[in-house]
């Protein structure tokens, strides 16, 4: 039985639940919001009650906006026929800080993954298909993490898309900047020798 009170207990475990926080972690935020002043509170969960109401997936890439259509789809510095499959918003946010890509998006909002019941109906597929079969796109680079679902994702990505004649690629992983070729693990080696490119 629990010494917390009933709605601290509940606080704590809608903390637990979120990805990477622990119970102890869970308890220490629950625990720094009841210490808020009552307005600081107040603000806190009316900001996740409007992020809630006013956040959904843009028309177009399915990436998160407050529009009907997200401010890199609707701009028109954006090269609309290169398209930068992603598996989270949060990865357009990654390729957005470096600042050199300069084409548009989509969404997937997760990846095939048969283990956890992940198919292709459980992500955003079928919007990217219509963008590619609308026309216009000139090439489509698969985003997807170099994992076993991430790769599956981009094969099966790539397979449906073959019929359209557009280019689909894949971003190129092998040895990270600053890193030491001693602790490369074989497969990371393999990906960037058949990755290597002419200097």
């Amino acid at each position: 039985m629990s010494n917390f009170p009933n709605a601290l207990e509940t606080l704590i475990d809608k903390f637990a639940a979120l990805p990477g926080i622990g119970r102890k972690s869970a308890q220490r935020l629950a625990f720094h919001v009841l210490a808020l002043p009552e307005e600081e509170a107040l603000s806190f969960a009316g900001a996740i009650e409007e992020a809630k109401r006013t956040i959904h997936c843009c028309t177009v890439c399915q990436n998160l906006t407050d529009s009907e259509i997200c401010p890199i789809c609707s701009s028109d510095k954006r090269d609309k026929s290169t398209i930068c499959v992603v598996a989270e918003p949060r990865d357009v946010l990654s390729f957005e800080r470096s600042r050199e890509y300069n084409g548009v998006y989509h969404v997937l909002h997760g990846v095939l993954s048969p283990l956890s019941h992940i198919g292709p109906d459980d992500i955003r597929i079928q919007e990217l298909v219509a963008r590619v079969a609308a026309g216009g796109i000139s090439e489509v680079i698969m985003a997807t993490n170099p994992d076993t679902e991430g790769e599956a994702t981009a094969m099966y990505l790539s397979r449906l898309l073959k019929p359209f004649e557009v280019k689909v690629t894949r971003l190129a992983y092998g040895i990270p900047v600053g890193a030491n070729l001693e602790f490369a693990d074989e497969a990371t080696l393999l990906r960037a020798l058949s990755g290597r490119i002419e200097m």
